[in-house]
């Protein structure tokens, strides 16, 4: 992924936005990544991605629920704070 400052980045905003056509660009400040631009195309793409795994985890959840696999309410976001669920 190509990277830029973000002066670069305003310097040469339409240059950046042409280039995040075909691939991600990374904005740093400071030196530390702050921002990444993508295409519309692939912002959708991901979004789409998001809701089909929501999707289906809504689905398993329901199936979990009617075979009664069910958890502690505490656990379940013990577990979301800390990334772990499947």
């Amino acid at each position: 992924m190509d990277a830029l400052s973000a002066n670069e980045a305003k310097t040469h905003f339409g240059d950046m936005l042409l280039k995040a056509q075909r691939a991600p660009i990374q904005i740093n400040k400071n030196g530390k990544p702050v921002a990444v631009v993508i295409s519309a195309e692939e912002y959708e793409s991901i979004e789409t991605l998001k809701l089909r795994l929501l999707q289906a985890r809504a689905i398993q959840a329901k199936a979990d629920i009617a075979a009664g696999n069910l958890v502690d309410g505490e656990s379940f976001f013990d577990e979301l704070e800390k990334g772990h669920l499947d």
